[in-house]
C-alpha cells in the first residue's frame, strides 16, 4: 500500500502547537465552558441524541457503549477529583492542628507579619465556590496556613 500526503492537511497540521495538537489546550479557549458540564449534562446530551437521531439511520451500538464508557470515566474521574480535594483540605486541617502551641512566623491576611505562638485553628468556607481554607490564629490575628513561612520546634 502506499501512503498519499496531501500537502494542506500537512500544512494545516504544522500551524498548530503540539500542545494543541495533542489536545490539551488549556487557559482560556472554548474549553473553559466543557469544565462545568457533569455527568448529567452527558446524560441530557446522550437522552437528546437518541431521541433525535435519524431513524433510517440509527446510532451504531458500538458509538452508543463508547459513549457510556466516556461518560462512566468522567464521572469516575470527578469522584477522584472531589477524593482527593477532601484530603487536602483533611490533611491541612491536620497539619494546622499540630501548629498549636507552636511558635510560627507568617504573613496574615492584613497582609502584616505575624510572629507568635498559635493559639487556635479555624475552617471557614467560602459560600460562593465552597471551597475550604484552613487558618492559623496567633496574637488576635489571623493567617492562611499557606502563609506560613517559619515553624520552631521550641
Amino acid at each position: 500500500m502506499s501512503a498519499i500526503n496531501n500537502p494542506a492537511s500537512t500544512a494545516a497540521a504544522t500551524n498548530f502547537s503540539s500542545a494543541e495538537r495533542s489536545g490539551r489546550i488549556t487557559g482560556s479557549g472554548t474549553n473553559e465552558g466543557y469544565n462545568s458540564l457533569g455527568t448529567d449534562d452527558f446524560l441530557k446530551l446522550l437522552v437528546q441524541e437518541l431521541q433525535n437521531q435519524d431513524p433510517l439511520n440509527p446510532m451504531d451500538n458500538s458509538e452508543m457503549v463508547q459513549q457510556i464508557g466516556q461518560i462512566r470515566e468522567i464521572g469516575a474521574t470527578d469522584e477522584l477529583s472531589n477524593a482527593l480535594t477532601s484530603l487536602s483540605n483533611n490533611q491541612q486541617l491536620v497539619t494546622a492542628s499540630g501548629l498549636i502551641g507552636r511558635k510560627v512566623q507568617g504573613l496574615a491576611n492584613d497582609q502584616s507579619n505575624i510572629d507568635g505562638v498559635v493559639e487556635r485553628v479555624s475552617v471557614e468556607t467560602n459560600d460562593e465556590n465552597d471551597v475550604r481554607s484552613v487558618k492559623v490564629h496567633v496574637g488576635g490575628k489571623t493567617m492562611n496556613i499557606e502563609n506560613i513561612r517559619n515553624i520552631q520546634t521550641e
